[in-house]
């Protein structure tokens, strides 16, 4: 049987105040398939993005294990953590995070750069991404020269452009109008249908039906599929106590 290309066993993330301890994370167990399409899907104050910081090796979990590639997290040191999310998780934020001074081409450019990659593969690599995503003709553009919806498919580009494992969506839509946000579900639909695995976190039942399996966080815990219409309704519950 083949490994999983994520694998979370008993995860759990503890935030420590002054005077109160918030469990984000409470016992995760998750796998990923290579290939797969995974919603992470839930309320406000889930976990959602905690869990997705994780897995981005952007934090690290209080307890449990998080195996990438059969290869154990913890073992890595942090220039190791840098190398790997640079060149084996592509992210796509709501945000966009687009770097204002720099061209279209030269923010998909920029993560390529890290890599120590010559500047004919890098032109190759960068012309592909854009074309990919619609966008090579607004290459020499400023990001503040695009629309909303234009921005995320730079963001897309900037994300695919490595050949990542894995591609991170954190609420991809968020800052779009249904338009655009149908359109860059598409986007993401097709780079899946090219062989991507996509693991995406959002909190909009319609956008999580594109994926092809769904995980529902409440309270920092995967609840069964029978029980997350009901706990959907009671997040505001959580929230207070919670760090999405």
């Amino acid at each position: 049987m083949s490994q999983p290309l994520i694998r979370l066993d008993g995860v759990r993330k503890i935030f420590a105040g002054e005077d109160v301890e918030t469990h984000a994370l409470d016992g995760i167990d998750l796998t990923i398939d290579f290939g797969e399409y995974v919603a992470i899907a839930g309320p406000s104050g889930c976990g959602k993005s905690t869990l997705l910081s994780i897995l981005g090796l952007l934090d690290t979990p209080s307890e449990g294990r998080y195996l990438l590639n059969n290869r154990p997290v913890e073992s890595l040191s942090a220039a190791e953590r840098a190398r790997t999310r640079n060149r084996e998780i592509g992210f796509i934020f709501q945000s966009f995070n687009l770097i204002g001074d720099l061209t279209v081409y030269e923010n998909v450019e920029l993560p390529l750069t890290y890599m120590g990659m010559s500047g004919a593969d890098r032109t190759s690599r960068v012309t592909r991404a854009l074309e990919r995503v619609g966008m090579a003709h607004r290459a020499r553009h400023l990001p503040g020269q695009l629309s909303g919806g234009q921005q995320q498919r730079v963001a897309v580009a900037r994300a695919v452009v490595t050949q990542p494992s894995i591609l991170l969506a954190d609420e991809p839509t968020g800052n779009l109008d249904s338009h655009n946000g149908e359109a860059v579900m598409q986007l993401l639909r097709d780079l899946h249908a090219d062989g991507a695995t996509i693991c995406m976190v959002t909190h909009d039942p319609r956008y999580a039906a594109h994926a092809t399996r769904s995980v529902h966080l409440f309270d920092g815990r995967v609840v069964p599929d029978d029980h997350a219409g009901t706990t959907t309704g009671v997040g505001g519950a959580a929230a207070g106590a919670r760090r999405d």
